[in-house]
């Protein structure tokens, strides 16, 4: 159902978040791993073959856990949201004098007064009680509802994308090059990435860029200089 808008040229970005979540976490951990994988193994063994065969098997075996671990996730909350308005249902019908007086309570916790609460109790009851409940009692709504496909598929195409740029870097790179090249690639995608989801999301800029850039850095270097220690791949 869509709700009316008192401003439709000027849409509410809350809409997004169940994708754009997903999608920046799909690119962001592309982008990460894939690229410390890359410098960790170009720090102890930099020849292109060694450097490429672990880059692309971290891509594949990335993108298909990172698809798949979303979508076990989000059914797992998808299953809770089912089950808890499956008991509110069956509340509704056992208890409905109960239920209503939950729901007067919630309404006079906000600060209408005893008087408005019972009104709008009253009438939203009539409309669609369980509606209500899902709403303004479990905090549930269309906007937020767990999507299962949705995200698996926006973090598994996202992280393949992503995690092939820096991927498609080292094939590209010269001999000798391919940690600087890896490591700038990177930092430019990491700051697109951080420029998308703050723009996407209708957010401040600053604060992403600096988030998304300084952790993805961090880790790359932690990484490398694991695989640099050890001399193995990391």
């Amino acid at each position: 159902m869509t709700l009316p808008s008192a401003h439709d040229n000027e849409p509410h970005f809350i809409t997004r978040s169940g994708w754009l979540r997903a999608a920046v976490l799909g690119a962001n951990d592309g982008i990460v791993s894939i690229s410390s994988l890359l410098l960790g193994v170009a720090s102890a063994d930099p020849s292109p073959r060694a450097v490429l065969i672990a880059g692309v098997a971290g891509l594949t075996a990335g993108a298909m856990s990172m698809a798949a671990g979303e979508y076990v996730s989000v059914s797992s909350q998808s299953d809770i949201e089912r089950a808890d308005i499956a008991r509110e249902r069956q509340a509704l019908t056992d208890e409905p004098e109960k239920e209503h007086a939950e729901l007067l309570a919630i309404y006079q916790h906000r600060g209408l007064s005893a008087k408005t609460a019972k009104l709008v109790a009253d009438e939203l009851t009539q409309h669609d009680a369980l509606g209500s409940h899902v709403r303004d009692e479990l905090g549930l709504s269309e906007i937020h509802a767990a999507n299962p496909l949705q995200a698996a598929l926006a973090s598994g195409a996202t992280f393949s994308i992503a995690g092939g740029v820096p991927l498609i870097a080292a094939a590209l790179s010269p001999a000798g090059y391919i940690i600087p090249v890896v490591l700038t690639v990177t930092i430019l995608t990491l700051a697109a990435l951080g420029v998308f989801g703050a723009r996407t999301g209708g957010a401040p800029v600053g604060p992403s860029l600096a988030r998304v850039v300084g952790c993805g850095v961090f880790a790359m270097l932690v990484t490398a200089g694991i695989g640099k220690l050890f001399g193995v791949s990391v």
